[in-house]
């Protein structure tokens, strides 16, 4: 079974074709749901289907489809810029290929700042005849209120059953059972699970014995908080399954004291502060044996 297969998103994808084909299809949408849970895969598969023969499906899948143009946060950014907004504009007015229809796809738009947002907000006013916009978005961030007006919101779900699916179809291994109930639960993502598999691999962690707790140590301990791939993405969520754990699960810790730690979190988000002192004290505090 390909890596790529969509699973669980069938039925999303066949009523976004049966739109398109039908000329029903709204020209500005937004694809929200949580990060992971192959949002941006729905939406390939839907061009897929649109423009059917294998070249043009490996034209999608390097980005380099004529009447495709995505939009993503470059990785050594903070935010999408306006400089790649603007090509969007360009994108409109050139010349469709076979005068077929034409989409843009803009992944992680919660990354879009005020300038980036407000000059989207311009070409989403009057798209040109024939374009498309598929705006993914990760729905535990904020977007705009006058973007989601904009555009009609299809909200994606995953059933638990399809995220075990999907990540032993990954490593071709009955592995989702294996790992630490602390580090899983009702709302893990695939994306979520898989990167933390890569992770506990890499640093040689043991899939089943490593806990919660053990995985924050090894982070700690290494520094994994400061550019690291896997943490980078999900080191918020790593703190909430930490608190979830130990004050729902097995109670050791109060909602006062999670309080002021999501709070000193937020603030390091919000101003761009280091973690090192944050940690510090994290661990003194919460990991301490």
């Amino acid at each position: 079974m390909s890596k790529n297969k969509l699973i669980g998103l069938e039925l999303d994808l066949n009523n976004l074709v049966y739109l398109f084909n039908n000329n029903r299809l709204p020209k500005k949408i937004i694809l929200s749901g949580k990060k992971g849970i192959g949002k941006s895969l729905l939406a390939r598969n839907f061009l897929y289907k649109i423009f059917k023969d294998e070249r043009t499906k490996n034209l999608i899948d390097k980005e380099m489809h004529t009447n495709v143009l995505n939009i993503k946060k470059n990785n050594d950014k903070k935010f999408i810029e306006i400089d790649q907004i603007r090509e969007i504009v360009k994108f409109m007015n050139k010349s469709s290929f076979d005068n077929k229809s034409r989409f843009i796809v803009i992944d992680d738009t919660e990354f879009l700042n005020i300038n980036s947002s407000n000059a989207l907000l311009k070409s989403l006013e009057e798209p040109n005849h024939n374009v498309y916009f598929f705006l993914i978005y990760n729905s535990d961030k904020k977007i705009l209120d006058t973007i989601k007006s904009r555009c009609v919101e299809i909200k994606i779900n995953l059933k638990h059953e399809n995220v075990k699916i999907i990540v032993n179809n990954y490593f071709d291994e009955n592995i989702y059972d294996r790992i630490n109930y602390s580090l899983i639960n009702f709302y893990t993502t695939p994306d979520f699970i898989i990167s933390l598999i890569i992770y506990l691999k890499e640093n040689n962690l043991n899939i089943s014995e490593t806990n919660i707790n053990e995985l924050i140590k090894n982070i700690l301990n290494n520094k994994h908080y400061n550019k690291h791939t896997f943490t980078n993405q999900y080191l918020n969520y790593i703190i909430e399954l930490f608190f979830y754990n130990n004050i729902n699960i097995t109670k050791n810790l109060s909602y006062k004291l999670k309080k002021y730690y999501y709070s000193k979190l937020s603030n390091i988000n919000k101003f761009n502060l280091d973690y090192e002192s944050f940690f510090l004290e994290f661990k003194d505090d919460l990991l301490s044996e």
